[in-house]
Parts: structure tokens; C-alpha cells; sequence
């Protein structure tokens, strides 16, 4: 998700606190891990004070989840965009959709996706946050079933299965030994997969 530098939020005033206090947040969580940042860092980051936290946030594990709830929304926003640039077909939707993954991998900064990030973080199954993270996983796989199912691809819940851990697995293979050439490799065996499922000629 697209952010300022944390050191920006506590010159620009302009910006409401809850706002600055999530935009930090999310800026050191991604970067550094959940459990590695406290609420003492965030509020430093965000200009403010444990105080102003609390009054917004009733705890960090609210803090988070509502991180991972925006972070949710804005990644959802894809498959809006992916319909309006490729109307009435999904599969186009869908290579469309390997294609800005591929991107993400290759992009400065990238530590995977900060929903599955925190799911490794958070085990506890009370917390509050994980809620969001299964909510937006399952979604996640629905939409890209339905993609499949309307671009007349055969078996599309296995499809979308083999997609979804495709793209997983990229994103460790990214953290863990690099991501040199790994999106053109994404996009070419998604790409073979869709074509094993499409309908014989």
C-alpha cells in the first residue's frame, strides 16, 4: 500500500491523528513486524502520544486489526480496476491480475503480503485481527474462482486454488532467496496453468 515516509506524519498536522497514527502503523508493522513495534514507536511516528492512541484505538490488537481491515480494502480495489480496463472478460481479468502481482514482487520494499505477514505473527485465533486476515483470504479465492468459472475455464475452484499458491509460494521465494526474474516466471506459469484448464478446440 502506497505510504509516507513515517517521519513526515509528525510535521503535517493537516493530517488527522487517527489517520496519521494508522499510516504509521501500518509503515512500521509492514516493515519491521508486528510484534517488533510497540505503541511508544508508533505514537512518535505519528506525532502524538500514547494518549491520543488510546482515545482511537482501545488497544493495539485493535490498532492492527484495523490496519489489516484498510489494507484489506485498498488491495480489494484491484478487481474493480481489472473489470474496467478488460469489461466482459475475466480472463484477461485474470492475467491482468498475475501481471500487477508480478509487479508487487519486483517492487522496492516489497516483504509480501502484509495480511499473510501477520497471520504467521498473530497464531492466537481470539485475536482480533484474524478475522480479518480469513475474511480477506477467502474473498480473495472467491474472486478469483468466479474469474475462472466466468473466463469458461474447466474445474475453477481448483484453478484458483493452483493461482493462489502459486502466488504465495512467489512471495516466499521473494523474502527468502530473491525476487530477480520471479514475476516474468509468475506471470508464465500462471499463464500455463489457465491454459491447462481452458476448453479443448
Amino acid at each position: 500500500m502506497p505510504a509516507k515516509s513515517a517521519a513526515t506524519y509528525e510535521k503535517d498536522e493537516r493530517i488527522p491523528p487517527r489517520s496519521r497514527i494508522l499510516a504509521a502503523a501500518g509503515e512500521l508493522f509492514y516493515r519491521h513486524g508486528i510484534r517488533a513495534v510497540g505503541v511508544d514507536a508508533i505514537a512518535e511516528a505519528a506525532g502524538t502520544n500514547k494518549m491520543t492512541l488510546y482515545r482511537h484505538f482501545a488497544s493495539k490488537d485493535e490498532l492492527v486489526a484495523e490496519y489489516l481491515r484498510q489494507f484489506a480494502e485498498f488491495a480489494d480495489t484491484c478487481w474493480d480496476r481489472f473489470a474496467r480496463a478488460h469489461p466482459g472478460d475475466s480472463r484477461a481479468q485474470l492475467r491482468a491480475w498475475l501481471i500487477e502481482m508480478a509487479e508487487h514482487l519486483a517492487s522496492a520494499g516489497e516483504r509480501g503480503c502484509a495480511l499473510a505477514n501477520a497471520a504467521v505473527e498473530l497464531p492466537e485465533k481470539d485475536h482480533p485481527a484474524r478475522r480479518v486476515i480469513e475474511d480477506f483470504k477467502r474473498a480473495h479465492r472467491a474472486r478469483l474462482v468466479e474469474l475462472c468459472r466466468n473466463a469458461g475455464l474447466s474445474e475453477p475452484d481448483m484453478l484458483a486454488d493452483e493461482l493462489h499458491l502459486l502466488l504465495e509460494g512467489a512471495r516466499v521465494t521473494a523474502q527468502s532467496v530473491g525476487a530477480d526474474g520471479l514475476g516474468a516466471r509468475l506471470v508464465r506459469m500462471g499463464e500455463a496453468m489457465i491454459t491447462a484448464h481452458a476448453p479443448r478446440q
